[in-house]
């Protein structure tokens, strides 16, 4: 595996503190992204997808996936850090405690980020193209776990079949989403291939 773009960047020797460092930062940017968005219900629309891809492209396999599972635990231990400043994974509108519908995205969010990652230390990130198609991959790999619990949620607290669980899904949580989502995988690629040709590809590999 080639070494990453954050690892090159952040001039820290240690590695498990840049790591850490670069964990708790990337949270940060994640959290930060998710404050900028449009209401929408059940599923909000924010920067998180972008900011994700590019974590991950960056980070790498390994440090992009913790660093998402990091920013799904500060959020669900009561940091403000989810989209519209929420925290917790219940949905606190409902009568009893039921994890709330976008919370399969934040699962998706931890695979986006370690496939993007896996792919940019695998050599995409040399190329724009397949830069761009690998965080295109990833903003799609995020949404299996993601309408998959949507799905779930709208049955058990809507009191949909499963027809209408599915249909609702796929209108609340992934048609609207589409063109967003191909803008953000382009911006990812073209920022993450760019700033690895610029800065990174001639340095000697760590």
């Amino acid at each position: 595996m080639n070494s990453t773009l954050a690892s090159r960047l952040t001039p820290i020797s240690n590695e498990m503190a840049r790591n850490i460092i670069l964990a708790v930062f990337g949270s940060l940017i994640v959290a930060g992204a998710a404050q900028i968005s449009i209401p929408m219900w059940p599923v909000p629309m924010t920067l998180q997808s972008l900011a994700v891809l590019l974590v991950g492209g960056a980070y790498g396999a390994r440090l992009g996936a913790a660093t998402l599972a990091l920013y799904a635990v500060e959020g669900a231990v009561g940091l403000p850090f989810f989209a519209g400043g929420k925290d917790g994974i219940f949905d606190a509108k409902l009568d009893y405690l039921f994890p709330s519908g976008s919370m399969g995205y934040v699962v998706g969010f931890i695979m986006a980020a370690a496939l993007v990652g896996y792919l940019a230390q695998s050599g995409w990130i040399n190329s724009f193209a397949r830069m761009i198609a690998a965080s295109l991959v990833g903003a799609a790999v995020l949404y299996v776990p993601g309408l998959l619990w949507l799905g779930v949620w709208a049955a058990k607290t809507q009191g949909m079949d499963f027809s209408a669980a599915t249909n609702a899904a796929l209108n609340w949580g992934f048609i609207p989403f589409i063109p967003g989502d191909i803008i953000k995988a382009v911006i990812a690629g073209l920022g993450l291939s760019a700033t690895w040709k610029n800065v990174g590809w001639n340095r000697v590999e760590k």
